[in-house]
């Protein structure tokens, strides 16, 4: 399998790292506030983290756990709740206190992953290695992030042509976006 030979080694598991704090942003909290509880903007970021977790079952077919950098701030209601909500996806969330105590603040993080690790599972892509470049970009486009497609620039097609004219058209593309949305808009 040429999608698995490119980067030497197949991961055996996917691990989606959070906070609460950038969820409750995603879901509309001030930063100002985000230490403060606030249910309701964490229910309405969850959705960002589920659609992550979900392009990990659905698109690259691996086991997933999802590994949440604890603050002092996390209220406990916030934290049963995200375990809760992820548990709907089959995926374990854990609270790490790695910064606070070093390994042993990642050991509960480290056995849900070995746990990851002995499920069997191939590595799926969005798209076939040997697609042109457009057609890669336009599928994760769709498959990852929910677009319903991609208009290209001039400047960006010349681009993808050298690409492909010099024999690199069969990499895998690698695509850089805003990390506050899952589209190209970060008020999103």
């Amino acid at each position: 399998d040429t999608k698995c030979r490119i980067a030497g080694v197949e991961p055996a598991a996917i691990v989606v790292v959070a906070t609460v704090k950038a969820l409750k942003l995603h879901g509309g909290a001030d930063k100002a506030t985000l230490a403060e509880e606030n249910l309701e903007a964490l229910k309405a970021g969850m959705p960002n983290l589920f659609k992550h977790i979900e392009n990990v079952q659905q698109v690259y077919k691996k086991p997933v756990v999802v590994a949440m950098n604890r603050f002092y701030t996390d209220t406990k209601a916030e934290t049963d709740f995200v375990i809760q909500e992820v548990e709907k996806y089959g995926v374990e969330a854990v609270f790490t206190d790695v910064f606070l105590k070093g390994g042993e603040g990642g050991k509960e993080l480290a056995e849900e992953v070995v746990k990851a690790c002995e499920i069997p599972s191939k590595l799926c892509h969005p798209y076939e290695l040997d697609e042109g470049v457009c057609q890669k970009i336009e599928n994760v486009a769709k498959k990852i992030y929910g677009a319903d497609g991609v208009d290209f620039s001039d400047e960006a097609l010349e681009k993808i042509k050298t690409i492909e004219e010099k024999g690199c058209g069969n990499l895998p593309v690698i695509i850089a976006k805003t990390q506050y949305s899952l589209s190209d808009n970060a008020e999103l």
